[in-house]
Order: structure tokens, then sequence, then C-alpha cells
């Protein structure tokens, strides 16, 4: 009997080492080298994203930082969204929507069965929540403060009441029409959060992000990655397809693109113009464009002199060659702009001559100016390749031996991109390369948002300030009538034109890169998408 017994084990244990001798665990290791499989490999199901710079917050209301957005797309969702690659208007977390004749009411039906990532539910109390959130803040919560006319009791606050009418249902009640008030509502930094989250992290809410999107939060190691994982309770079914994203920080364009070719990274933003022969030469590759809807621009803090001189910045308008620094460093992949907003926007005013580049006339202004032998100042140079600007100190130092060409001795600055944006935001600066990418398609997302003089101290980084058009902007939000608007924008931006408060570089197509099995990855115009239906082959 025990010699039987024996022989069982015996028996047993040879076909256990059979069975793992026959595995397909193509991680297995032998002899330091992968070993082939019967079985057939396993699909990829992590993207590693690699881009410029590190998200400021991954609260997505306390900025208006497009690193944020990246990823903060793919944690919270909003009540309405955007079309794949445009701004059309799509049900999100609201399935439908009814405005008042008036336009005073707006009441919207909320999606059912959703939750958040904590597992709490997604209802009308939860947005009733998240609005008195942010229209009770302050000037840090930038996005609510200038896309709705200030904080509650303020007095252009637009949003006069909102309410839960049932569980399913939330109505807002507004002080005065907003024409882009929908557009707004599908913005990203109005990501739906868990009350829950909020009330428990407080301040750390930032780096503790709670939604309802396709993926969760995991890790943020600062400077470095930031992970997230697929959302298994996700309200749309059979989605997301990867398991993984992580967001992996390597600032130099160059390097990045190293990164793609060796396989660290699947895909990235911000390729150089003249590296696109090298992706489109690499069959492992593939060029992504995003649809333009963006500008660079050089920016004057207004209110520093001598930029208070109306004159002054417009000598400096004409002492820059546009052309040059397209044909320089675009490869054909922008246009000179003119206006502070891209011509694709509606509302854009083509009639507008720009400043032609004429050293000789800069010369007369800055004479007539009072500044017959020029000035001394600082120009401060972006330390990150953004998409309407993914060589910034290059193009800084054209502009530098532009200025120096008439007089005008400018001493290149900068500083870490976090450190940059607050300094900015503080007016602390003489002259800024910064740039901005349409939130919503909105001419109003441009000129109000940027130029106006509630704007201050917000994202109006020149704190110019002009009344004249103030008014117009405020008119042309209340006006219903689209053809009314556009005429109302198209005097905005000749008041701006002769105001001079920047010198509006360049339109820019942003090109990206990615590996060759990626697909259903659509770039959107806004600078930020959900990667919800991305996988590999």
């Amino acid at each position: 009997m025990k010699k039987n017994m024996k022989w069982l084990l015996v028996s047993l244990l040879a076909i256990s080492m059979l069975l793992v001798g026959c595995s397909g665990n193509s991680n297995q290791e032998t002899g330091g080298e992968e070993q082939p499989s019967n079985n057939t490999e396993t699909k990829k199901d992590t993207l590693v994203f690699g881009r410029g710079g590190d998200s400021t917050s991954l609260d997505p209301i306390t900025t208006t930082e497009g690193e944020t957005f990246k990823v903060t797309e793919n944690i919270f969702e909003t009540l309405l969204e955007y079309g794949e690659q445009d701004t059309t208007l799509h049900p999100g977390l609201a399935e439908s929507w009814v405005v008042s004749d008036d336009a005073l009411t707006y009441t919207l039906k909320l999606r059912q069965g959703v939750k958040f990532h904590d597992g709490t539910d997604f209802n009308a109390d939860a947005v009733v929540f998240n609005f008195n959130r942010w229209m009770s803040g302050n000037a840090d919560d930038f996005p609510y403060y200038t896309m709705f006319g200030g904080f509650k009791g303020e007095e252009g606050h637009v949003i006069k009441e909102i309410k839960a009418i049932d569980e399913y249902t939330v109505e807002f009640t507004l002080n005065r029409p907003q024409a882009p008030f929908l557009k707004n509502l599908a913005m990203s930094p109005f990501g739906i959060a868990s009350p829950t989250a909020v009330e428990e992290h407080g301040d750390d809410f930032r780096k503790n992000p709670v939604g309802t999107g396709p993926f969760k939060f995991v890790e943020w190691k600062q400077n470095d990655r930031i992970v997230l994982e697929k959302n298994e309770r996700y309200w749309m079914e059979g989605f997301p397809k990867l398991n993984q994203v992580i967001f992996r920080v390597i600032p130099e364009n160059t390097a990045r693109l190293n990164a793609l070719t060796n396989g660290e990274i699947d895909l990235m933003d911000g390729v150089n113009n003249s590296d696109e022969a090298t992706v489109t030469s690499n069959d492992q590759l593939q060029l992504i464009e995003r649809p333009s809807m963006n500008v660079g621009y050089l920016g004057f803090t207004t209110n520093r002199p001598p930029f208070d001189n109306k004159l002054v910045r417009q000598a400096l308008n004409h002492a820059i060659d546009k052309q040059g620094i397209i044909d320089a460093f675009y490869g054909g992949k922008a246009e000179a702009a003119k206006n502070p907003m891209p011509p694709s926007i509606e509302g854009y005013n083509d009639e507008i001559d720009d400043y032609p580049y004429d050293l000789e006339k800069a010369k007369e202004l800055l004479a007539e100016a009072g500044y017959p032998d020029g000035f001394e100042m600082d120009l401060w140079a972006m330390p990150v390749a953004r998409p309407y600007m993914p060589e910034g100190m290059k193009v800084a130092e054209v502009i530098q031996a532009s200025f120096a060409e008439i007089g005008v001795k400018a001493e290149i600055q900068s500083v870490d991109w976090a450190t940059y944006l607050e300094k900015a935001v503080k007016g602390e600066f003489d002259a800024y390369m910064l740039g901005w990418t349409g939130d919503n398609g909105d001419p109003d997302n441009f000129l109000y948002t940027l130029l106006d003089k509630d704007s201050i101290g917000s994202n109006n980084y020149s704190y110019y300030s002009n009344d004249e058009l103030h008014d117009v902007l405020i008119n042309a939000q209340k006006e219903t009538e689209q053809d009314k608007r556009n005429e109302l924008y198209k005097q905005a931006q000749e008041i701006i034109h002769e105001d001079a408060p920047w010198v509006p570089l360049v339109h820019s197509t942003p090109l990206l890169a990615g590996t060759s099995d990626i697909v259903n990855y659509f770039p959107h115009p806004t600078g930020s998408e959900a990667l919800t239906k991305v996988e590999f082959k």
C-alpha cells in the first residue's frame, strides 16, 4: 500500500511539472531570455502618455492649465460633452436639456445609475453641491469666475439659482441670458466631483480626485507620473478599453520622441515640426494632428511702465517677424495671428490689418512714446513646450534679437511651469510668452476670458482694462442671435487691436505621435480628451 502511494505521488509531481513547463506564461525567464509561447499574445492594455509638463492640480476647477485637463478629462465628466473632434454639444451626465423662451431657465435631465469612483451616487444633489461649491469660491477658482461672470453675490454673476427638482432633474435660473451657457457647462473645469470625497479631503482634493469618469486616480508622483486605472463600474458598457493610463513627464520634445521610439512611452504630444519626417519615416510610429483652436502670443503687463503706454506696445508689435518665426519653427503647421482668437472661431474679424514687420515704424513709435533710445525689459519664456509654441525658448531668442534692432534690450527669464503661471497671474512680468487653447469654441472664451477687466487676476495676465471693450463683451454674452453676437465680437477685436495688449503670434496645428498599433485616439481641439475608446490593435 505504501509502495503504491509512493508511485502515485511521483506521478502527480511529474504531471504538475509537465503542466508548468507547458504553461503560456510568456514572462517566464529561462537563461535571461523570453521564451516563445503557443498561446495568443496578451493584448496590451496600458497606455503611457508622454507630455512636456506636470499637472498643477487634479481638481479641475482650480486651474485653467492644460496639463491638468489632459488627466482630469479621464477622471471627471461634465453635464454636457463636446463632439469627438469639435465643440458641438452632446449628452454627458445630462441626457437631455430644455431652455426657456426667455433663455433664463435651463432644465437638465440627468443620467441614472451612475456612480462616483468612491461608490456614492451621482444625482441632482451632487450637481447642486458642485455648483454651490464653485460659485461660492474665490479668485483661486479661475474657471468659474471667468465663465459665469464672477462669484455668487457679485454684480456680474450669471447664475441666480440652481436647484434639484427631483433626484435626476436639475434646474438653473439665470440673472441674465448668457449665450454660451451650455457650452460653458461642457468645459473641462466643470467636471462633477464626488461631494463625499470633496468634504473628506478638503483642500487636498486636488491630490485625491474622485469623479464618475472612465478612469480612477491611483497615484501622483509630482514631475514624474500620474497613474490612472480602469473604472470597472463605468456606466458606458464595454468601456474603457484600457486597463491603465500612465501620464509621464518628459520636459524636452526631442527626449520625449526618443522615449517613444525606444518603446518607453506609447503616445506623446509636442512633436517639433522639425521632427515630423523622423516620425513619418518610421513604420512603427504614426503622426497625429490636433485640430487647431489656439493662439500663441507675447503679452505685455499693461499696468507696468513702459508697457502702460499704448505706443510702446504698438511699436513692439511692429518689431516681430511672425512669418520668420513660423518658417523657422513651425514647418508650415501654423499661420500668423493678428487677433487674439483663431479664424476657426465664429465672429473672427478678418478685416483687421495686422501690424506689419517694420523696424523703422517701431523706432518712430518708440520715439513718440518718449523712448528714442529704447529701454531695458525682462522677457519671460515658457520652460515647457506647449501646443501653440513647441520651441518657446528659441522663439524668445528671435524676439530678443528683433527688439535689440530697435534699441530694446530684453533679458530672457524663465522658471518652472507652475511658478511661471503663478507669477503671470500676479502680474509680475514685464512681458511674457503664453498662449491659449479654446475651451468651448465660442469667441467669449477667448476675448472675455483672456482680455476683459473681469478676468484680471485669473486669465487676463496682461492686467488690461478697457471699459468700452467690457460693455461690448457683456452685450455679446446677453445677445442670443449669433449674427448680432458676431458683429459685437468683431467690434471687440478692433478695440483690442488698437490697444495692443498682446502681440498675437501664431495659430498652430499641434502635432502628436504614437505607436502604430494605437487605434481610436481622436485628439480634441480643446487640447484634452477622454481616452475612453482608445485601445491597441
